[in-house]
């Protein structure tokens, strides 16, 4: 059985394949974190979890027992005000004011499969037999709370979902003031914490860093997971690398302003804790309501960040994202975008698909520009009404002019926002989120719809229904640009203004759960300035995300290397632009660009009608190297073979996950005069088996492949990259 009870010693025990989680029941009930690691067999043993008096500053709640503090104590979901003045997991203020609460032990269910979250996404079991799950019901008598903690673990992944469900059981309405998804406590602070930060066109940069006495925190107060923090951080052993050490991951499927912080306390222990932001947040609830926190997902690994890595990969690729792109290979595609921004007409987009065509692309995406008067990014966005002069035949006969030259039809939206300049802002003001008598700050000169409101996202779900039911449209890049300012909304009372941030991500999802539903056959791929809500919320409805704005080859390599620490290469969309770069200005060759962007969801973002005969030449062979690697390159497991954060070199590769073949790539940023020759060790092959060099046909053992490493020919010049595919023989 995967989770363990053990009454006689009131213990929990959750089993993953690998790992061990333990919780255990002191006093009155108080659930205590205990263990978690590699696997274990058995909960119980003398001394698994030690109470000592340690300081008359920390209080011990039971006089017949001082070894027992609060202040001190591992605590599974801690609370404030009795006694333990760390971060609290969770705080409510209750009718009187107050904000003291104790939740202990009522009850507890254990049953087979894991439940979905109301109005929220969650990673899911396909069968009962996939997942076990543990409730476990805590109450405060006094104040009528009860809190369920809901605890799932999978027989096939190294992974813990928690999540916890409040339930005001008094005659009058609380307050949640927080309520974070998961908290564990440490029983030391000798970690290295590693995150995730940015900016626009720079996101998901790697940082790590020492835990030291006090918070280090990473968050958002943006409305979204946004550019400059994922809602990600992972403790590592001082000695851990990418292939041996442990390391303990924290994600959180949520889309909006989050927190995820490690806090080390006097006595050098360390307690982490995930999930929404308490800043600007509350949430009244009446008597008998409850409210549900985001699922919060938890890795052990043992195998450095590399094994973090592939569990997170697996879980989110087959059991967080859904439908029926999931385990499919994706298109070949060609944006308009940077090709021709908003000047564009029906001849003009139908010229490019012509020479995709030629060239083997298989899906083309028209970009902003296709509604309204859209001109420029001043207008018209909540206007979705086709654009005549630039289109005057519509949709469908562009579409069937695309569909006529082999290729499919996609089209990019952003139905989160409004232009002041619209015909919809005009006939409802009232719709944006605002505060009223405050100014309503634009941003790329939008104001951002109030998705709190029922009306609103009915609107939405009928006016893009109608779009994508008017012509053959097989995907949607659904886009978001811009944070969230003045967060208000006209509907809500007053006591209920701070849930409007909440209340805008639980209608998005029931909007996108809405069309997306309805539109089973389109693939969408979800954007916010490229990589600004790159997170496992959004995944759970739209199985790719445009990995950022910024199409340089070099930036892409800390980009891409950055989000594979939690995020599969199938959700990861990755183009080749044109030269001089849009963003950086940079020139790299179109080989070094079509190499990079290989290693995600494979496209083109430029003017195939402006290339000379070498490079679609050059074009041709990538499309077509591409389609043969994409099975591999999209769902095989990832090793990451050098930082870019760490040197002047990246490598990576891919191996399928019966070790048969593998895709290897390698890049070098600048040249250096008197280089030295170099190996690049490899890893996940089968070390009693040999493999050919696709491209040489040179044969090596896998052994020597991973142990003694694959040489690496002279490169001559800046940005040069080296790929080779390995099959077993």
């Amino acid at each position: 059985m995967p989770i363990i009870h053990d009454q006689e010693q009131r213990i929990f025990h959750l089993q993953t394949p690998n790992t061990s989680y333990l919780l255990k029941l002191i006093k009155d009930g108080h659930p205590a974190h205990v263990y978690w690691g590699p696997k274990l067999r058995s909960g119980a043993w003398p001394g698994m979890l030690t109470h000592r008096e340690r300081a008359s500053f920390s209080p011990t709640p039971y006089p017949e027992d001082r070894t027992i503090s609060f202040d001190t104590l591992p605590q599974e979901y801690p609370a404030y005000g009795t006694s333990d003045f760390r971060h609290p997991a969770y705080q409510v203020k209750l009718a009187n004011g107050s904000t003291i609460t104790e939740l202990v032990y009522a009850s507890h269910r254990i049953y087979a499969g894991k439940p979905g979250l109301e109005g929220l996404p969650a990673t899911y079991a396909e069968a009962d037999g996939e997942a076990e799950t543990l409730e476990l019901e805590l109450v405060d008598g006094v104040a009528g709370l009860r809190a369920i903690l809901n605890y799932t673990v999978f027989r096939d992944h190294d992974a813990i979902a928690r999540s916890v469900r409040f339930v005001n059981e008094s005659a009058a309405p609380v307050e949640l003031l927080r309520a974070l998804s998961a908290s564990v406590d440490f029983k030391h602070d000798r970690f290295d914490m590693v995150h995730l930060y940015g900016a626009w066109a720079n996101e998901r940069s790697m940082a790590r860093e020492a835990l030291n006495p006090g918070m280090k925190s990473v968050e958002s107060r943006r409305g979204s997971s946004s550019h400059q923090h994922n809602p990600f951080i992972a403790l590592l052993s001082p000695d851990a690398t990418e292939q041996a050490g442990e390391a303990y991951g924290f994600s959180l499927v949520y889309s909006g302003s989050f927190v995820a912080q490690a806090e080390v306390d006097q006595f050098r222990t360390a307690r982490v804790s995930i999930g929404i932001n308490p800043f600007d947040f509350g949430w009244r609830l009446e008597a008998g309501a409850s409210f549900q926190t985001p699922e919060a997902v938890l890795v052990y690994s043992g195998e450095g960040l590399g094994g973090m890595s592939r569990t997170f990969h697996k879980l989110y690729r087959t059991r967080l994202c859904r439908g029926e792109f999931r385990d499919k290979t994706r298109p070949v595609l060609v944006n308009n975008w940077e090709a021709t921004y908003f000047d564009f007409n029906a001849d003009k987009i139908a010229g490019i698909a012509a020479e995709a065509q030629k060239l083997g692309i298989e899906l083309f995406v028209l970009d902003d520009g296709w509604f309204g008067h859209r001109d420029d990014d001043t207008t018209s966005l909540g206007d979705w009404t086709v654009d005549r002069k630039k289109l005057p035949d519509g949709l469908e006969d562009l579409a069937k002019r695309v569909n006529d030259y082999g290729l499919q039809f996609g089209l990019w939206f952003e139905p989160e926002m409004v232009s002041p300049d619209s015909d919809l802002y005009r006939a409802h003001p009232d719709w944006c989120l605002h505060v009223e008598g405050r100014r309503r700050t634009r941003g790329r000169n939008q104001l951002i719809l109030d998705l709190s409101r029922e009306d609103v996202c009915d609107y939405l779900i009928e006016t893009i229904g109608g779009v994508l039911a008017s012509a053959p449209i097989a995907y949607v890049k659904w886009d978001m640009n811009r944070n969230m300012s003045e967060i208000g909304s006209a509907l809500l009372p007053p006591e209920r203004q701070r849930e409007t941030a909440h209340r805008y991500m639980l209608g998005l999802y029931r909007l996108l759960e809405t069309i997306t539903s309805r539109f089973p056959h389109i693939l969408f791929e979800s954007c916010s300035g490229g990589g600004g809500r790159f997170d496992p919320g959004m995944l759970y409805y739209m199985p790719q995300t445009w990995t950022s704005d910024n199409s340089d080859a070099v930036c892409r390599l800390k980009i891409q290397y950055g989000t594979s620490l939690v995020y599969p290469i199938s959700t990861m969309g990755a183009h080749v632009s044109a030269v001089p770069n849009h963003q950086v200005h940079r020139m790299t060759s179109l080989k070094t660009r079509g190499d990079v962007a290989m290693s995600g969801n494979f496209g083109y973002e430029l003017d195939l009608t402006k290339f000379s005969d070498e490079e679609k030449e050059e074009v041709t062979r990538q499309v077509a190297q591409y389609k043969e690697l994409r099975q591999l390159v999209q769902f095989g497991d990832l090793y990451r073979l050098q930082s870019p954060f760490e040197g002047n070199v990246t490598a990576w590769m891919v191996v399928s996950e019966d070790r048969s073949e593998a895709f290897v790539a390698y890049f070098r940023v600048l040249a250096q005069p008197n280089e030295p020759l170099e190996w690049l060790r490899l890893a996940g092959l089968d070390a009693d088996a040999d493999y050919e060099v696709v491209e040489t046909g040179d044969r090596f053992g896998g052994d020597q492949l991973m142990y003694a490493g694959l040489e690496i020919p002279s490169l001559h010049g800046d940005f040069q990259s080296v790929t080779c595919r390995l099959r077993k023989v």
